[in-house]
């Protein structure tokens, strides 16, 4: 927790990686056309976020929704001081974030064997060893590099994840020369006395402004983890999706990520300083809720869609 005296991160403004073009489209079952996909990108650039994950470089029959990672990164309109990121699985994959001039990419990993074997079909070990030459590569082309940990927390097929291991991953990617880290919560169960845990374990070995949280809102603990993680520990970077949108087809029952426009309404009404316009990012989801199919996973775009004039019954 914050230490007496110590500069005080609450009046630093909150940095938010939207992930919904990557993370909250990858696991819908309808094709969202890339026309919606560009659209939303460039309506999220103008919400103040300052991170958008626009895609993936992974195999086209791995993620069928990002096949098309490569023709969105050429049609986006990028806003000076957005950065524009995708995840990176292999050397293949870096080559074409390379041709599409991404700005900063992922690689993904996690705290559970189990759960790397059925996501990217390696052991942890396994998976640091072939990140070395794509984030050597990547560094050497001038690109930023995060690294993923997921299971976090807790992992769909081992259960509760001790955080002494998510530190060891998590230094190992340092090592490797990644520029900061992402923590998941991936099947969204943390309370936020789990997250102090993990916190407790891993702070003193990154620096706070490397660190992002990544929650997902499966049991409704999003929201208040993260503040958590603000208010006790100065956490000012998370990851968030427009509308709720995520899911990980690797983590049965997981719903979507904490939603952008919840967590920017939640932090400015704590006393944060968060430069996005939720009124905007509701926009964004709201455009998009036709292409998936499904209600947005948003109490405030509920409330919202709620609050309009609905037309008259006719008798």
């Amino acid at each position: 927790m914050l230490q007496p005296g110590a500069h005080n991160p609450h009046l630093a403004p909150v940095r938010i990686t939207d992930v919904s073009p990557r993370d909250g489209l990858q696991n819908e079952s309808a094709f969202v056309p890339t026309a919606r996909k560009i659209a939303l990108i460039n309506a999220l650039s103008r919400t103040g976020v300052a991170e958008i994950e626009a895609g993936s470089f992974v195999s086209p029959t791995a993620i069928p929704q990002l096949a098309d990672s490569d023709e969105v990164f050429r049609a986006i309109e990028r806003i000076p001081g957005v950065t524009y990121s995708a995840l990176v699985p292999n050397e293949r994959g870096l080559e074409r974030a390379r041709a599409a001039a991404v700005n900063k990419i992922a690689v993904f990993t996690a705290a559970s064997d189990s759960f790397t074997r059925r996501n990217i079909k390696a052991t942890v070990q396994e998976s640091l060893i072939r990140f070395r030459p794509i984030v050597t590569g990547a560094k050497r082309d001038g690109m930023l590099v995060r690294g993923y940990v997921s299971t976090a927390v807790f992992c769909p097929y081992e259960g509760r994840i001790p955080p002494a291991r998510v530190r060891d991953v998590m230094k190992r990617l340092l090592d490797l020369g990644v520029d900061d880290i992402s923590l998941g919560e991936t099947i969204g169960k943390a309370s936020p006395s789990d997250i102090r845990a993990l916190l407790d374990t891993v702070m003193s070995h990154v620096e706070s402004v490397r660190l992002s949280l990544h929650f997902h809102d499966t049991y409704g603990m999003a929201v208040a983890n993260a503040l958590t993680a603000w208010w006790d520990y100065g956490i000012t970077a998370f990851d968030c999706s427009a509308g709720g949108l995520g899911g990980c087809p690797y983590a049965p029952g997981a719903s979507g990520n904490v939603a952008t426009e919840d967590l920017v309404f939640a932090l400015k009404a704590s006393g944060a300083s968060v430069p996005v316009d939720e009124m905007l990012v509701v926009a964004c989801a709201q455009q998009l809720s036709d292409a998936v199919r499904h209600p947005l996973n948003s109490r405030l775009s509920q409330f919202l869609h709620l609050r309009k004039p609905q037309p008259a019954l006719k008798g």
